[in-house]
């Protein structure tokens, strides 16, 4: 029998984004291989019901009720809840993003005999750095008393783990930092399915492109994710102004919505294209579901993220062979080998992206070499199957240690 898993997470579809995204990709695949799986996670709202059933795996939605990030901590006491609740079900917690719930998570964990696994899905979750944003917005100071021993008493909680997945060399760097031993990081890369982004026909595009209403004529340079600050959306934009009168034919997509995170820029963002009379070569979507729609819609990629712990949406955009564009960031460094699968800008640097992104525009012979060999790249290190395997290794040792 294969070790049953509860993943404890914060938040899972219907909402996107990167985290949402990953934890349906490996939850497909580790049902796949056999893995009985079921999902532990927030009602966003009331329209969504508690219990059911997504790509044939179990949904179970706790409150509290609401679209604020900031729930995550209010669920702390309903997770524990159900987790005992539930311990009959389960003898593994798997928790991508631990920021909150790794706390419910090993401290369920210690008192049940379950094994518990934890990811970070954003650079800073254990040292804390993740949270400085909403620090500083309660005005408190970073390394105050206050804020430096509730971190550390969190970390004691966490660091009762049985074993950190590492998505990166930064986080596996992060955690050495902050006491987790050696020998229980795993480094696991996140996943994409190769199936639903792969690269478009010319056919396939035209039919895309009527569907999404999107032009046909046009040539179109992609973004996908959160409209948050820390994604780089305000730098390109102001590249942007600069190269869309040398390349009327050009129109940028910007796919995703701000949501609910304390760094949403999805109006500030709107407000800089009406007032510099970009109307006409960008576009906003909003929140999709079919974020690979577009992708294989488009032409080309732009992800000029200041800060990425792996970049979720830049495999998406390499498995459906796009050519891109990135910055030089975080887990970006271990995807992206520049000039070979990509173009890779310097993070921040409006020129270096500027330069990096008129290349693309200016030698379609270069981009669509790229392109190819992006998608390789994917399949070579990021399938589903090879992902898969790699978690179902780690849930199978620690389930015959724990026996």
């Amino acid at each position: 029998m294969k070790p049953r898993i509860c993943m404890l997470i914060e938040s899972y579809l219907p909402v996107v984004g990167g985290m949402e995204t990953q934890a349906r990709s490996l939850a497909t695949a580790l049902i796949k291989i056999g893995f009985p799986l079921f999902i532990l996670t927030r009602r966003p709202n009331r329209t969504l019901s508690r219990q059911e059933t997504l790509d044939g795996v179990p949904v179970h939605r706790l409150g509290p009720v609401g679209a604020n990030s900031r729930l995550r901590w209010a669920m702390i006491p309903p997770a524990l809840a159900a987790l005992r609740k539930r311990r009959a079900d389960y003898d593994i917690l798997f928790v991508p993003g631990f920021r909150a719930l790794g706390i419910p998570a090993t401290l369920s964990a210690g008192r049940l005999g379950k094994a518990c696994v934890l990811k970070a899905e954003n650079n800073g979750e254990l040292s804390g750095a993740f949270f400085e944003g909403g620090i500083a917005r309660a005005r408190l100071a970073r390394f105050g008393p206050l804020v430096s021993r509730a971190i550390r008493l969190r970390n004691r909680a966490l660091l009762r783990a049985d074993a950190f997945v590492s998505m990166s060399s930064d986080i596996a760097a992060e955690y050495r930092a902050n006491g987790v031993e050696s020998s229980r990081i795993v480094s696991i890369p996140q996943t994409v399915d190769v199936e639903r982004f792969r690269p478009a026909t010319a056919e396939d595009k035209t039919a895309l492109r009527a569907q999404l209403d999107l032009p046909g004529d046009r040539r179109i340079a992609v973004f996908t994710g959160r409209l948050v600050s820390w994604k780089g959306l305000p730098l390109l934009l102001n590249v942007w102004r600069d190269l869309a009168p040398r390349h009327p034919g050009t129109l940028l997509l910007l796919v995703g919505g701000g949501s609910a995170d304390i760094y949403n820029c999805e109006q500030e963002l709107r407000a800089f294209v009406q007032r510099h009379g970009l109307t006409d070569s960008v576009r906003f979507t909003g929140d999709v579901a079919n974020v690979h729609d577009y992708l294989r819609a488009s032409d080309l990629f732009v992800f000029p993220s200041l800060n990425e712990a792996f970049g979720v949406s830049l495999i998406e955009a390499m498995a459906c062979g796009l050519p891109l564009v990135s910055t030089d960031n975080g887990g970006i460094k271990d995807i992206l080998t520049h000039g070979q699968d990509g173009l890779v800008a310097r993070t921040g640097d409006e020129d270096s992206l500027r330069t990096e992104l008129e290349t693309l525009l200016n030698e379609p012979t270069r981009a669509t070499e790229l392109g190819k060999a992006a998608r390789q790249t994917v399949l070579n290190r990021y399938s589903q199957a090879q992902v898969g395997a790699a978690y179902a290794k780690l849930f199978e040792d620690l389930h015959g240690r724990n026996k």
